[in-house]
């Protein structure tokens, strides 16, 4: 070890949450070289992402702003035009930050000549190997018909299994994804991540790696769709019915409905989510934990290729996801309710340097979010401008010490209106600018408000399944009040009306100044 940072590799997954690494404790799913690059890396076991879905919490990844200052409050909701990222830094510094994979990050209307896609690359990037749903994947979807597969039409069923038509019954599994491991989308990224890394030789880089499992589709390739045993998998949490938690609270009420909507990403021979039974729940974590185990043999590639390249010990090596997924638990699949399954994602870092050689290995309890990402990668290579953000570097974690005065909560928002259906508006009663909810995640109780309804408070120390809302409960109430005073510190109350951008289908750009629902 040379005591010098040239490049980073910021690894990013999608829809993987915490617990879902061996390396967190987790009994059966096989991530072995991730597990193995923990032990020479930090972990840390309480990170948060701070926002749904993929959009705002990259956003905040990029920026290291909350979501009420980058404004990205959606998928399709573009970057403001002059806020600084870690590319655009990274830039200044004498880098040129490349792109394996997607942002999600449309930008400023007012930067673009094409409006009819919310897709786009993250402003500093170039993209050297993109991953755009808009394109069909265009990219991998060629090499795979240069490969002799058939690409269908509609680009989202390319994982479906051969043939497409497969039969669902009690004790059987998901059929294995029609591509190979070694054509998926993330083996092809990877692949141009190696040839880039071969090119750049002895140069500084910056490489942004996105890969889009393990979300849906579920379909892993063989052999992973059926390395965990079904029997092996823990089922999901849950000590009330799902129908008495979505009692507990409208919004949930509507969010346990509204999951029908993407029913199709989770594939059962039951016509409902609300009919799962315990054989759903195994089937489709084995084939959840399959898409993990086959990104954890692309991460495993990387690292080797580093190695032989000589550049691992001068390499800060980031692995992370944007956010989770319930994967059953209280009744909720996918990015659904303000659960840890959603927001607590894992966070490993390797600092190269001997001066975090004390560090190797070990844990950090402390809360950390996303938004601690970007000021990082600057402190760590140093030549990389300062620029003002919501988080703090995370260089004393990694180097085995911890600030004095650092956070003992951690944030995170949801902004989860329906512009132009307004679903969630006419279902609930509510302004657009009035669906959203704000929360705060400490040791003992996450408390979560919102703007026009009622506050939900959960005691995650007698219910670590968050299955009991405590908020109508006078006894808590001093709790509560000492958490949102908490919270009205960390930001101001959003009463003001919501000043974003949804970019429609027809191109045009609808500008939302408080529309009534």
């Amino acid at each position: 070890m040379n005591g010098t940072i040239k490049n980073v590799l910021f690894f990013v997954t999608d829809q993987w949450r915490a617990d879902t690494l061996g390396a967190m404790g987790h009994p059966s799913v096989p991530t072995p070289n991730i597990d193995a690059f923990a032990t020479e890396a930090v972990t840390f076991s309480r990170h948060y992402c701070q926002a749904l879905p993929c959009g705002p919490s990259r956003a905040s990844m990029l920026t290291g702003l909350y979501l009420h200052n980058h404004r990205v409050v959606s998928n399709g909701t573009p970057l403001p035009a002059g806020l600084p990222n870690i590319a655009l830094a990274m830039a200044d510094a004498g880098y040129h930050p490349a792109l394996f994979g997607y942002t999600d990050t449309p930008l400023d209307p007012d930067l673009r000549d094409n409006r009819t896609s919310d897709e786009w690359v993250c402003p500093g990037f170039t993209a050297v190997a993109p991953f755009l749903f808009a394109d069909g994947f265009s990219g991998w979807a060629a090499d795979l018909a240069y490969k002799g597969y058939e690409v269908p039409e509609d680009h989202r069923r390319i994982w479906d299994p051969v043939g497409q038509d497969y039969t669902l019954g009690k004790n059987t599994l998901l059929p294995p994804s029609g591509i190979s491991a070694a054509d998926t989308d993330t083996a092809w990224l990877t692949e141009r991540l190696l040839v880039y890394l071969d090119a750049m030789e002895a140069r500084p880089w910056f490489a942004h790696f996105n890969c889009l499992k393990p979300h849906p589709p579920l379909f892993a390739p063989r052999p992973y769709d059926r390395l965990v045993h079904p029997n092996d998998v823990p089922l999901p949490k849950q000590t009330r019915s799902s129908r008495e938690i979505a009692k507990q609270h409208p919004w949930l009420a509507f969010e346990y409905e509204a999951q029908e909507s993407r029913r199709s990403e989770y594939p059962s021979d039951k016509s409902a989510i609300a009919e799962f039974d315990e054989w759903d729940a195994r089937r489709l974590r084995v084939a959840y934990y399959g898409n993990c185990s086959e990104v954890d043999a692309q991460f495993g590639r990387i690292i080797d290729r580093l190695k032989s390249l000589g550049v691992y010990d001068e390499t800060l090596v980031i692995f992370c996801s944007d956010h989770g997924d319930q994967l059953g638990d209280n009744g909720f699949w996918g990015r659904r309710g303000p659960y840890d399954g959603n927001f607590h994602v894992p966070l490993i870092i390797r600092d190269p340097r001997p001066a975090a050689d004390p560090a190797r290995g070990s844990r950090v309890n402390a809360f950390t979010e996303h938004v601690d990402l970007a000021p990082t990668i600057s402190e760590a290579l140093g030549s990389v401008p300062d620029f003002e953000t919501d988080g703090h570097s995370l260089v004393p974690f990694l180097q085995g010490a911890e600030p004095a005065e650092w956070r003992r909560y951690a944030h995170f928002a949801y902004d989860f209106r329906d512009l132009p259906r307004r679903s969630v508006e006419t279902a609930l009663s509510l302004q657009s600018d009035e669906c959203h909810f704000r929360a705060i995640r400490g040791e003992r109780w996450k408390y979560v408000e919102f703007p026009s309804m009622p506050p939900l408070l959960y005691d995650l120390e007698n219910d670590p399944t968050e299955s009991l809302d405590l908020a109508q409960d006078p006894q808590f109430a001093a709790v509560i009040e000492e958490h949102a005073a908490m919270l009205a510190a960390y930001r101001p109350r959003l009463d003001a009306p919501d000043r974003s951008f949804w970019l429609q289908p027809y191109g045009a750009a609808l500008k939302d100044y408080g529309a009534k629902a």
